[in-house]
């Protein structure tokens, strides 16, 4: 069997993509930077507050990461500490309830 080049088979080739992609490699979206809520607000993270460590965990009961939240490191910590704490006391779903 003949092998051509560009495949997942390896070979060289040129790459294909999007016309002009040669001239212009990228372009970056300029985005707002994301700022921490707890350090804007001075808002405490308390294992207590369900509405609250809500807002940070997708339906399926997983932690949104902080590069979407906008958490910064510690508060990241924290919030991680405070959701497990909920969890083991029941005040939060380990999953969804459907699978």
């Amino acid at each position: 069997m003949e092998s051509r080049g560009g495949g997942r088979s390896g070979g060289g080739g040129k790459r294909r993509g999007r016309p002009g992609d040669d001239k212009m490699p990228f372009r970056r979206r300029m985005q707002r930077r994301k700022v921490c809520r707890f350090c804007t607000e001075r808002i405490p993270i308390d294992y207590k507050d369900v509405r609250l460590l809500g807002s940070f965990i997708t339906e399926r009961g997983k932690l949104i990461p902080s590069r979407i939240t906008g958490n910064c490191a510690r508060h990241q910590r924290e919030l991680t500490t405070a959701v497990k704490r909920a969890r083991n006391v029941a005040l939060l779903p380990f999953s969804s309830s459907t699978v």
